[in-house]
C-alpha cells in the first residue's frame, strides 16, 4: 500500500504490529538459540553453550528487529 493510499485508521495498526513483533522476535531468538545451546550442553556434557545460545539469540534477534523496523 503506498503512502497516498494509506488511511488514518490503518496507521495505528502498523505501530501495534511492531509493538507485538519486536518482543516476539526477541523471545523467539532466545528460545531457539537457547534451546540449541541446551541440547549441545546435554550432548557434550558441558554448561557453556546454553548461556552463549541465549545471548547469541538475543543479538541475532535484535539485528533482525533492526533490519525490519529500524530502517
Amino acid at each position: 500500500m503506498s503512502e497516498q493510499e494509506r488511511r488514518p485508521e490503518t496507521d495505528g495498526r502498523d505501530f501495534a504490529d511492531a509493538m507485538w513483533s519486536v518482543p516476539s522476535y526477541l523471545l523467539a531468538g532466545m528460545a531457539v538459540y537457547g534451546g540449541i545451546g541446551w541440547l549441545l550442553d546435554r550432548w557434550l556434557d558441558m554448561s557453556a553453550f546454553f548461556p552463549i545460545g541465549i545471548v547469541l539469540g538475543l543479538v541475532l534477534a535484535g539485528y533482525a528487529v533492526y533490519r525490519r523496523h529500524g530502517r
